[in-house]
C-alpha cells in the first residue's frame, strides 16, 4: 500500500511568518540542521524554508494524520538533502512512532519551486496488510 501527500505554499507566506515571529517560527517548524541548510542557500533561503514546510505537510498527509494528530509534529520531521541534492526525510519521536505503527517501509519526498510557490509530494510505502 502507498500513502501519498501533497502540499503547496506561497513562499511569501513563509517569509512573512519568519519576519513576524523570527526565531520562534523557525524553531517551531524546523530543526537546527534545516535552519542551517536553508540559511546557507542565501538568496534562495526562503524557497528552501517554504519547500521544507510543504514537504513536512506532505509527509503528515501521507501518514494519514496531518500535523497535530496523534502527536505528529513539524519538529519530529527533518528534511535535508543527500549528496546529489535529493531531499531525504528523517522521522523521530511521535511521528516516527506513527510511521512504525502503520508499518511504514520507505518514505520519499520531492520538492519544487516556481512562480512564488513551493510544492512537495510525499509517498510512503507500507507493508501490505488488511487495510
Amino acid at each position: 500500500m502507498i500513502g501519498s501527500g501533497i502540499d503547496i505554499i506561497a513562499i511569501e507566506r513563509v517569509q512573512k511568518s519568519i519576519e513576524k515571529t523570527g526565531r520562534a517560527f523557525l524553531e517551531r517548524v524546523y530543526t537546527e540542521n534545516e535552519i542551517e541548510y536553508c540559511e546557507s542557500r542565501k538568496v534562495n533561503a526562503m524557497q528552501s524554508f517554504a519547500g521544507r514546510f510543504a514537504a513536512k505537510e506532505a509527509v503528515a498527509k501521507a501518514l494519514g494524520t496531518g500535523i497535530g494528530t496523534k502527536g505528529v509534529s513539524f519538529s519530529d520531521m527533518e528534511i535535508l538533502s543527500d549528496e546529489y541534492g535529493m531531499p531525504c526525510v528523517s522521522l523521530t519521536g511521535k511521528t516516527l512512532q506513527v510511521y512504525k505503527e502503520k508499518k511504514g517501509r520507505s518514505i520519499s519526498v520531492s520538492i519544487s519551486h516556481d512562480g512564488g510557490f513551493a510544492i512537495a509530494v510525499c509517498h510512503i510505502e507500507y507493508e501490505d496488510d488488511e487495510r
